[in-house]
């Protein structure tokens, strides 16, 4: 066997869970240890969990964000705002702004930003279904909650001319979140206030560009 793992069992289970982003091989082996050492019936739940969430994981046919039916909860809740929405980048924004207890109204979840550079272009994001969401529905607002990177400012912009045919505010969330930083990693105050202090996004475009 050339190999430094003693059991060729061991290690297809790290490679596997080295693949995991974040993951070295030093920590999948920790995990893998870890989890010969548990009862076979935690083992066979921790399985059947991945599993299921594969198989049955589900996309609100409305913000596009993870969900167990149909719609979220999120959108499915009467008592949100239903006349702003709330744009991010994916499903971990979603998690951080909800945790600020500051919003109240709706989400769209785009499914990543306008990157040229990684060959992802607007038709590759739920730009078009956020079009029609503003379209068909009584939305007044739409706050544009992206990373404040260079990519990010790309895909507020663009985004920013395809609403402009509708009546509706565009606005975008206090840099309070620093030039560069990933909303999901932005503490909760920072992030809260960013939020309530959103501002109008052709003032805020104004800024950028000069």
């Amino acid at each position: 066997m050339n190999s430094s793992y003693p059991s060729v069992l061991l290690e297809n289970a790290v490679n596997e869970f080295a693949k995991l982003p974040g993951i070295g091989r030093k920590t999948a082996l920790r995990l893998v240890l870890h989890l010969l050492r548990q009862e076979d019936s935690q083992v066979e739940d921790f399985a059947q969990a991945i599993v299921t969430l594969k198989q049955e994981i589900r996309y609100c046919n409305c913000c596009h964000n993870i969900s167990d039916s149909e719609t979220c909860s999120i959108c499915s809740d009467k008592s949100r705002d239903t006349s702003v929405i709330c744009v991010v980048e994916n499903i971990r924004e979603v998690m951080a702004i909800e945790n600020t207890i500051q919003f109240k109204g709706l989400y769209h979840v785009l499914g990543g930003i306008i990157s040229p550079i990684d060959g992802i272009g607007p038709s590759d994001l739920q730009i078009a279904s956020l079009e029609e969401r503003v379209k068909s529905s009584e939305v007044k607002e739409v706050i544009l909650a992206l990373s404040a990177t260079m990519e990010g400012d790309t895909t507020n912009f663009y985004i920013f001319r395809k609403l402009q045919p509708y009546d509706v505010k565009v606005s975008i969330i206090a840099r309070g979140v620093s030039v560069g930083d990933e909303i999901e990693y932005a503490d909760e105050v920072t992030l809260g206030r960013s939020i309530l202090n959103r501002t109008p996004f052709d003032e805020s475009y104004k800024l950028i560009v000069k």
